[in-house]
């Protein structure tokens, strides 16, 4: 009942995903790459605002690293299923996508990578291998908690962002983005709940360990 709510808590209508979901195309249009908004970063700003800019996109690079490993994992035990084998590799694909994204942002806006990158691919990997290996549910209930707390992690940065300055364009368009890639990572929740995440071993266990690891790592990410 705890995910039910959460996703209840999450869910937005679809048509909210088909208005945002234009924003990430600025950046993998060859032909906008010298547009300034998305080539320009603010200057005039606090140091406060900067910190919340800077750890703000390490955490979501990181973050996309590590989906993209969760779901090659994944992918490594379970990609010959014909059931969940196509769900996972649309889940990837997207994950791919929002990784080029973000890569793009921390160009950008001249952001540090975490040093954790590494640990991240790791880390990733052997979360979704080894859920993959304890069955397709237990993949999906990796899936629905990794992505019931990035969802939660979206919504607060889009809060945060609120104290950047309106005046560059910048922003607008980092807040686009980010609400975008909200949209689809509780889409894929979405997708987990429906093929029976639920029915996991020890879901709400699971749950809670993969929750709490996830929560771990943006913390460290947003420092290292």
């Amino acid at each position: 009942m705890l995910a039910c709510s959460r996703r209840g808590i999450l869910s937005i209508s679809h048509a909210g995903r088909r208005l945002s979901s234009r924003a990430s195309t600025s950046y993998t249009d060859p032909l906008r790459s010298q547009d300034p908004v998305t080539s320009t970063t603010p200057r005039d700003i606090t140091p406060e605002q900067r910190d919340v800019l800077d750890s703000a996109l390490r955490v979501d690079q990181a973050g996309e690293i590590a989906a993209n490993w969760i779901y090659h994992g994944q992918m490594a035990v379970l990609g010959r299923d014909p059931t969940v084998g196509p769900l996972i590799q649309d889940m990837w694909d997207q994950e791919k996508r929002h990784l080029v994204v973000m890569d793009k942002l921390q160009v950008q806006h001249r952001i540090r990578p975490t040093i954790l990158a590494d640990v991240a691919k790791a880390a990733g990997f052997a979360l979704g291998a080894a859920t993959a290996l304890m069955g397709k549910e237990a993949a999906m209930a990796c899936t629905e908690a990794v992505e019931t707390v990035i969802g939660e992690h979206y919504d607060d940065q889009l809060k945060d962002f609120e104290s950047l300055p309106s005046s560059h364009p910048s922003v607008a368009l980092l807040k686009d983005v980010i609400k975008e890639l909200r949209d689809d990572e509780l889409e894929h929740l979405d997708t987990a709940v429906e093929h029976h995440s639920q029915r996991a071993p020890a879901h709400a266990l699971l749950s809670t360990v993969v929750g709490g690891g996830c929560k771990i790592a943006i913390e460290l990410c947003k420092r290292f």
